[in-house]
């Protein structure tokens, strides 16, 4: 029911910035709350940070937290993530996700939904 497609991953010098856009298709994205989760190698997948449906609430890892601002446009389908000051510790393979049924943000990939292909975001130090 909803399809989503990152963009805007790329390589960047740590302390460096970027913006991850996530496109939504489907009439009940504005229903979701969505979140963002990151996987390196080796590593499983963690949670980067998720917002309510209106986008008046967030969440954020605590790795992250100062320095990645999560973001909505309800009207244009899309969520973003601008990642600032970014450490080689935060590269990975970064995936969009919509929890359909949440009324919180949750942290757990396994309440999540839809995901994703993924937007690659590799920092070089």
């Amino acid at each position: 029911q909803v399809q989503l497609v990152e963009s805007g991953g790329g390589l960047v010098q740590a302390g460096g910035s970027l913006r991850l856009s996530c496109a939504a298709s489907g009439r009940t994205f504005s229903s979701a709350v969505m979140g963002w989760f990151r996987q390196a190698p080796g590593k499983e997948r963690e949670f980067v940070g998720g917002i309510s449906r209106t986008g008046g609430r967030t969440l954020y890892a605590d790795s992250v937290k100062g320095r990645f601002t999560i973001s909505r446009d309800n009207a244009k389908n899309m969520v973003y993530l601008q990642m600032n000051s970014l450490k080689p510790e935060d590269t990975a393979l970064y995936y969009c996700a919509a929890d359909a049924y949440g009324i919180l943000v949750r942290s757990r990939a396994e309440d999540y939904e839809y995901w994703g292909q993924g937007t690659q975001v590799t920092v070089s130090s």
